[in-house]
């Protein structure tokens, strides 16, 4: 991105579009796995940090995490003697989990989700496909700019140009909507 707009050709700057679109697609999908939806999924716990060996660390750094139920997500501690830290830490990780430790195995229930939380969810998530969309049309944006001050490009190319950036745009966009649909049904789901 850092390249003088001289030495870049339009097909390297839509390509380094496509992979800042890249990037903003695997944010919206990252945000959409730490959304709790009444199912349990390990990934609901990766923003989890423990205080451990005097710093704090990511659960999935101290323990393996596991969803082997619909409804329930258990934690295995590497070092048994950092099961109350583990606990206490998803515990005091305002998801509204309830985690209880059995024979050194951390068994934490996935609560039902109630009709007014479902809606308020679906709407984080509206919000975070926002944010996404918002993302892909600014590397659009800032890479239809850079097209138009390329030098001696012919004008043909540059318009050529641009319509493959606007369908590399569109196909992120459209990737962006299905996430948000897949992850609304979810969320809805009873």
């Amino acid at each position: 991105m850092s390249a003088p707009a001289t030495a870049a050709t339009i097909p390297q700057l839509i390509k380094d579009s496509r992979s800042a679109m890249e990037k903003s697609l695997d944010n919206v999908r990252r945000e959409f796995a730490s959304i709790r939806t009444g199912r349990a999924s390990a990934a609901l716990l990766d923003t989890v940090r423990v205080d451990a060996y005097g710093q704090s660390m990511p659960i999935n750094q101290l323990a393996s995490v596991a969803a082997p139920e619909p409804r329930l997500i258990t934690v295995t501690p590497w070092d048994k003697g950092l099961v109350q830290a583990i606990e206490k830490a998803i515990r005091e990780a305002d998801l509204g989990l309830n985690p209880a430790t059995q024979s050194g195995v951390i068994r934490v229930g996935i609560p039902s989700l109630n009709e007014q939380r479902r809606k308020d969810l679906v709407k984080t998530v509206h919000k975070m496909a926002e944010d996404g969309r918002i993302a892909v049309r600014h590397a659009r944006t800032e890479t239809r700019e850079r097209i138009k001050k390329l030098d001696k490009i012919p004008e043909d190319d540059v318009k050529a140009g641009e319509k493959e950036l606007q369908r590399v745009h569109d196909d992120f966009m459209s990737r962006i909507d299905d996430l948000l649909k897949g992850k609304e049904a979810e969320i809805l789901e009873v």
